[in-house]
């Protein structure tokens, strides 16, 4: 398929993690992964983040050593990215290999209220020491899943619940892999107090399948600059191509052909969620505004629509993904003679809007029932 060829593009050793001289698999990454390891039979319970796009490539891989899958939930974050359908068939999936599992956003307090209740619930069923009423719960997974802002939440409805007051922690979020260096412990209730160990994200040195590499690429777990911007973001154009998700945006190509590109639309004005009698601020130079994601969906429905070509074959797909990547330097304002960096920036903002939900939710691997938990179609 295309697809495969375009992960192997990607540039990635199926044997080794490195690329240019530089890994993914930090030191930091080896100090912690054995850290973690040393920590798990003395915690209660452990919380494994995945990625709800890519729940088998964002697998934790020391989970071997977790000594209990009753004390192990499995947790797909970003669930608000992936298909929705596709995350019931993972939980499915999980739970018939006898796994706790729960699709959550980090950043929806319902979902982390139900978390925090399902912890409370586990703690309540072990048998703590009642003279020492303590649980420890510790976060583990990959860079970029979404541990830190699990964590930051779990604490912070944890203690406005709590009948404790004081000043709130906060661990690093960010979107950029590998923010957090050292084990950090949160509170999150009272009465038993429950604390949870948000940990450093650790992958391992060797991935075997490079489909996976590339996932963990598009999704942000691996830093961009080892596979590249630009490769990162033919790969999800060969995504998007191969997939149903671009026909949701048919409306805009009516819309144009009806009324045409407004004044509005060129001097970078959204009218159509502007308030009536006032101008809404707008700001050509931001790629998250509405009326540019508007025409990067415009440009990328009117590209795939009108192919003639077979994208199952991969020149074919490489000449609509090059043509969709120049057609994206006006729909992102950025000239075409604005330099050789031109195509790096179209790929920067492309990856940025997918990777916040704005061009469609996309689960990159499907789980198959019949067969054993590692058998994935990519």
């Amino acid at each position: 398929m295309a697809r495969a060829s375009f992960a192997r593009g990607l540039g990635f050793s199926v044997m080794d993690a490195s690329k240019g001289g530089r890994s993914w698999f930090t030191p930091l990454m080896a100090t912690a992964s054995q850290a973690i390891i040393e920590r798990f039979p003395l915690v209660d319970y452990i919380l494994e983040i995945r990625d709800s796009r890519v729940p088998f490539s964002s697998k934790y891989q020391n989970s071997q050593h977790i000594p209990s899958k009753s004390r192990h939930l499995v947790v797909l974050n970003k669930k608000d990215l992936a298909s929705p359908s596709q995350t019931q068939n993972w939980m499915r999936h999980f739970e018939g290999q006898n796994y706790n599992c729960c699709g959550l956003n980090a950043h929806n307090k319902d979902d982390i209220t139900k978390l925090l209740n399902f912890i409370q619930a586990q703690v309540s069923k072990m048998n703590v020491d009642r003279s020492k009423p303590t649980a420890t719960i510790m976060v583990v997974g990959i860079p970029n899943v979404g541990k830190s802002a699990i964590v930051n939440s779990l604490h912070q409805i944890g203690r406005i619940s709590s009948t404790e007051k004081g000043k709130l922690k906060h661990t690093i979020v960010s979107p950029h892999p590998g923010e957090t260096k050292d084990i950090g412990s949160f509170k999150i209730a009272s009465k038993p107090n429950i604390f949870v160990l948000d940990t450093p994200g650790v992958l391992v040195p060797e991935v075997l399948n490079i489909e996976m590499c590339s996932n963990l690429a598009l999704t942000g777990a691996i830093e961009d600059s080892l596979a590249g911007e630009y490769q990162i973001a033919k790969y999800f154009l060969a995504i998007l191509n191969s997939s149903e998700e671009y026909r949701h945006w048919k409306n805009l190509k009516a819309q144009e052909d009806n009324n045409g590109p407004s004044q509005n639309h060129l001097l970078g004005r959204d009218s159509d969620s502007a308030e009536p009698g006032r101008k809404k601020r707008q700001y050509p130079t931001d790629h998250t505004q509405d009326f540019i994601v508007k025409d990067v969906r415009r440009v990328l429905y009117n590209t795939i629509s009108t192919f003639q070509g077979n994208l199952e074959h991969e020149s074919q797909m490489m000449r609509l993904i090059e043509s969709q990547l120049l057609a994206l330097l006006e729909a992102f304002r950025i000239p075409p003679d604005s330099g050789n960096d031109k195509l790096h920036r179209v790929s920067t903002k492309l990856i940025n809007l997918y990777r916040t939900g704005r061009l469609g939710h996309y689960t990159l691997e499907t789980p198959l029932p019949t067969r054993d938990q590692h058998t994935i179609v990519i």
